[in-house]
């Protein structure tokens, strides 16, 4: 008995340890900011919180009133809006690819991961509602980004609902048609309340109702923010209407972030004299567990909810703050950070991939790719070759197609190789997945001397020539 009751003792030991390895902690940073309709500004180091430790995983950011007009709209549909390519710009050379983005009108939703990430964010869908002028309108409502991440579904919603301090109603409103209205084309999580972690923020335009601007101001300048809210709108609708109590938010201990004096950090002087208010906010909802079923006879050949007790995902909110460095908008951005720590439903790439021998521009360049777990592929499948440092998926210096009849080798050209080499990776991006599911090793391209001094003569004399005409 004492043997058997060792081993079963060291199962449960071995279990639990397995258990502990496929466990990851990952931080997530979060950011809200009506910009007003400004240019983004030259330094978002602040913003994005770039140096903290441990390092962010997940960005994800969600920004209101982007410059919006019809020949801005027209020029950002062909080309990206300058606050994605700031973004980027600042994120990529850290390791952090755009996943995806979503635009309706002034509101967009970016999401950035960590390069090893990727291969794990499947299923990417994104959509948008409009509640401007009836429905018909994009200037007000929300766009959401869902997707699988390490098998856990999360979704973000990001919002800028009805204005002025007599619409709280409304906005509640607004917020219940979008979760009711939105819908996803997945078959366990068809609508944004089905995934395990909703992330709901944005402009919400909640006011500080009652309280006097003298007390208001008095309030915010000596930091007594607690008197203020049992009169924060959010906070009272939140006490009234049960579904809006299933969203958790940290305390309100930072300076209401609406009105501001643009480049100032006073509120606002102008003639109208805004009370300030928390208009930009951040809430998270866990799915609360299934009830079990009235029939006991029934519940032991019913499930539990998507398995959360096997594998379990816990958010805790680190922090939850303004940035009031910036002054480009009238609003101040709002930043909270989580760290989720989950067991992962799965830690292997869908595919393989890696590159064969020495690649360099002087000869073409073979890799191979091998599917290690079944998915439904496409002829619209292709491998990139990406620069460390890359961007989004669409930012490849040379793709292959993955070829129908199943070869595992493919091949670059050599006129597609990067004369000046460096540090590259080979991505299998899935249309179907709509996202990258397999990423190799990062690998050295080798400079090409010998066509780089080809090119430079050639270069030389064009410009010797163009110097004497």
């Amino acid at each position: 008995t004492r043997d058997f009751g060792s081993f079963f003792s060291l199962c449960h030991q071995i279990s639990i340890n397995n258990s502990e390895k496929n466990k990851e902690g990952v931080m997530l940073h979060m950011v809200t900011w009506n910009v007003a309709t400004a240019e983004p500004p030259e330094n978002l180091n602040s913003l994005l919180h770039l140096d903290v430790q441990p390092p962010t995983d997940l960005y994800v950011i969600g920004l209101q009133e982007v410059s919006a007009t019809p020949l801005r709209f027209i020029s950002d549909m062909i080309a990206e809006d300058s606050w994605s390519h700031q973004l980027m710009d600042t994120l990529a050379p850290r390791g952090y690819v755009k996943v995806t983005s979503i635009r309706m009108q002034g509101l967009l939703l970016l999401v950035f991961a960590k390069q090893l990430h990727l291969p794990f964010i499947r299923d990417i869908q994104t959509t948008y509602t409009r509640t401007g002028l009836f429905g018909y309108w994009g200037n007000k409502g929300g766009v959401s980004v869902r997707f699988s991440f390490y098998g856990h579904m999360v979704c973000f919603l990001n919002c800028h609902l009805a204005a002025h301090m007599n619409y709280a109603l409304q906005r509640v409103d607004e917020f219940e048609y979008i979760l009711e209205t939105q819908d996803f084309d997945i078959y366990n999580t068809p609508h944004i309340r089905d995934h395990k972690i909703v992330f709901w923020f944005g402009d919400l335009n909640f006011r500080i109702a009652d309280h006097g601007m003298h007390f208001l101001r008095s309030s915010i300048n000596s930091e007594r923010f607690n008197l203020l809210w049992g009169k924060d709108q959010l906070n009272m609708m939140r006490a009234k209407e049960p579904f809006l109590q299933e969203f958790e938010e940290g305390p309100l201990r930072f300076r209401p972030t609406y009105k501001f004096d643009r480049n100032s950090d006073a509120y606002d002087t102008s003639g109208k004299k805004r009370k300030p208010a928390w208009t930009d906010r951040i809430l998270w909802r866990i799915k609360p567990k299934s009830p079990p079923p009235e029939d006991e006879d029934e519940q032991a050949s019913t499930s539990t909810d998507d398995g959360h007790d096997e594998y379990p995902i816990q958010v805790t909110q680190e922090s939850y703050n303004s940035d009031m460095s910036y002054g480009v908008s009238d609003h101040k951005p709002v930043i909270a950070t989580f760290s989720l720590e989950l067991r992962k439903y799965f830690d292997m790439q869908l595919v393989h991939v890696s590159p064969e021998g020495v690649w360099s521009a002087d000869q073409d360049a073979a890799l191979n790719y091998t599917i290690l777990e079944d998915f439904m592929s496409s002829t619209w499948d292709w491998i990139g070759l990406y620069k460390v440092g890359f961007k989004s998926a669409s930012d490849y210096e040379a793709f292959v197609w993955v070829k129908e009849d199943d070869v595992p080798e493919l091949s670059f050209n050599k006129d597609e190789i990067p004369l000046l080499g460096g540090q590259y990776v080979l991505g299998y991006y899935s249309t179907n997945i709509q996202s990258i599911i397999g990423l190799s090793a990062n690998f050295q391209v080798s400079l090409d001397d010998k066509n780089i001094n080809k090119h430079s003569r050639l270069y030389l004399v064009l410009w010797c020539h163009k110097s004497i005409d």
